[in-house]
């Protein structure tokens, strides 16, 4: 066995952060699509269950509606404290104990009746929380010349892990023995990707290198701001079609099969525009133009679907989920070309998705109540016109090819 000092070494950046040898940069991108593909399973596997759980465990319905608003409070507030753990346990570290979080969740929020569902999923969605944040630092530090390919690809695998949960709870509730197991069976994904994450773990001086930095200017700058609330909002129109778009069509005449066949078809076709749209995004130095572009297409195809004729909802949510796989997917992709450096995009990424996911929280929220004062949907669909200009306007600016004006700095001790 080779002793340290014959492997193949790190080299450090210009701020002298080690990236990945050549030679496991292939296996860092498996596992970061592997991570991905866990983002959103367990938020969407809980759907198709939740009328078995109401039923089966004795779910009230405000507790129902508690449950779902969960994923994107705990998304926003465990962001809040990604960059502080990962100066503590470096990105990996923090990474890694954010996907223990979400196993030992994904297991307990199916073994441990109604107290373990909520307490699963609180420490499910935080763990995914935590990691939502540091992935752009990640790509940007070891794939900085492949920015929209990488986050192409991962934005895709956490859209293809959203539609398999989807699609198949059910099916694994019928043959696990109930909704418990259903739930549970997540954990296996999550646990295998952990396991080939902790290989990732960088050990000693490399460790300390990666935890020793801050970053000073960021939450005053105007850049920031517009790339947090682009990010945000266009989290709010996914959060409200998500919760929403279903219930719209039954209204309008389909079967709750046939509404639930829409929104998984707008789903698939999400993933498919997330791999494609960064690297059409940046074609160019400014994202602008496709930002507002997605913005306007996602409008189009939301009213498509809540207006047009019935026979034509199914066009109409291949262009809502193009236009929404777009959104986020370049989203992301700008949160990294923003940052100057590794460091700067982690944080960008724990302020834009902090803020942005406590503000998404509302879409749906907000959507709900309008619905229950008026009794109709002209309300909601003004609502999501009025994010929509805004996520136009936020966008626009932070498409713009320049970094924001925050700086990495050593931490004391370091």
């Amino acid at each position: 066995m080779p002793d340290d000092g014959n492997l193949p070494q790190a080299k450090p950046d210009k701020l002298g952060l080690p990236t990945s040898p050549r030679a496991g940069v292939w296996l860092l991108g498996i596992s970061l699509v592997l991570i991905a593909f866990n983002l959103r399973a367990a938020v969407s596997s809980v759907g198709p269950v939740l009328r078995d759980i109401i039923a089966t465990a004795g779910l009230s319905d405000a507790g129902a509606s508690l449950l779902t608003t969960l994923p994107s409070l705990c998304f926003g507030l465990a962001a809040l404290g990604a960059t502080r753990l990962s100066r503590r346990l470096g990105p990996e570290g923090a990474v890694l104990a954010g996907l223990a979080a979400l196993t030992a969740g994904l297991v307990l929020r199916g073994t441990a009746g109604l107290a373990g569902l909520f307490a699963g999923q609180v420490a499910a969605t935080a763990g995914i929380g935590v990691i939502n944040v540091l992935l752009p630092g990640l790509v940007k530090r070891d794939f900085s010349r492949r920015v929209a390919l990488m986050t192409g690809l991962y934005t895709m695998a956490f859209c293809a892990g959203a539609a398999g949960a989807a699609g198949a709870t059910v099916p694994l509730a019928s043959l696990l023995g109930g909704w418990g197991g259903g739930l549970a069976i997540w954990a296996l994904p999550a646990g295998f990707a952990a396991l080939v994450w902790a290989f990732q773990v960088p050990r000693g001086r490399r460790a300390q290198a990666h935890a020793g930095f801050t970053v000073r200017g960021l939450w005053s700058d105007r850049l920031a701001w517009q790339v947090t609330l682009f990010m945000g909002l266009q989290s709010a129109l996914a959060y409200l079609v998500f919760g929403w778009l279903a219930p719209i069509l039954r209204d309008r005449g389909m079967s709750a099969v046939d509404a639930g066949l829409v929104l998984s078809v707008s789903v698939v076709a999400q993933a498919a525009a997330s791999l494609v749209a960064p690297a059409l995004a940046t074609r160019g130095p400014s994202q602008s133009f496709a930002n507002v572009l997605s913005v306007a297409l996602c409008m189009i195809g939301l009213m498509g679907c809540m207006y047009a004729p019935l026979g034509t909802v199914w066009l109409w949510a291949v262009a809502l989920g193009l236009a929404q796989g777009a959104l986020i997917a370049i989203a992301l992709t700008v949160i990294v070309l923003r940052a100057p450096d590794p460091h700067v995009a982690a944080h960008l990424s724990g302020m834009a998705q902090s803020v942005g996911y406590l503000l998404a929280s509302a879409g749906p929220l907000v959507a709900g109540l309008l619905h229950g004062w008026t009794g109709g949907w002209n309300a909601v669909a003004a609502f999501a016109l009025a994010i929509g200009a805004a996520a136009a306007l936020f966008g626009y600016g932070a498409g713009r090819a320049r970094h924001v004006g925050a700086r990495s700095v050593r931490t004391v001790g370091s």
